[in-house]
């Protein structure tokens, strides 16, 4: 899948592509049965996939019976950059200071911690 500098995401745009992750292809009526009620209308659907299209993240895939979209960016890249975001904006861009919150708030245990030191001496 496509790795990028990827735009942000509103998050219309965000919860449309976590269908598509999952699906991996769909058309905008598809995409509006996945929704729970109510459920937007089909040409609103349109819309955002084609401005997720314009923004590089899906592809649009022609089918017998009009078209589907299907993610050119994987969930993990994506994953990644948000995080990398969120660390730059609010930990001052430092992922000491991200773990260590982790680490403060007990979101992250020692055994976790051991692995990540391991996986890091590994790369050295």
């Amino acid at each position: 899948m496509k790795k990028a500098t990827l735009e942000r995401l509103t998050p219309k745009e965000e919860e449309l592509m976590e269908y598509l992750w999952e699906l991996g292809e769909a058309s905008p009526r598809e995409l509006s049965l996945k929704h729970p009620e109510p459920q937007p209308h089909v040409n609103t659907l349109a819309t955002v996939l084609l401005r997720l299209e314009e923004k590089g993240y899906v592809e649009r895939v022609q089918r017998s019976r009009g078209s589907a979209y299907r993610p050119l960016v994987a969930i993990e890249d994506y994953g990644r950059n948000r995080i990398s975001n969120f660390i730059h904006r609010y930990f001052g861009n430092s992922y000491l200071s991200a773990v260590s919150a982790f680490v403060e708030e007990e979101k992250i245990s020692e055994e976790e911690l051991m692995a990540l030191l391991q996986t890091l001496q590994k790369k050295s």
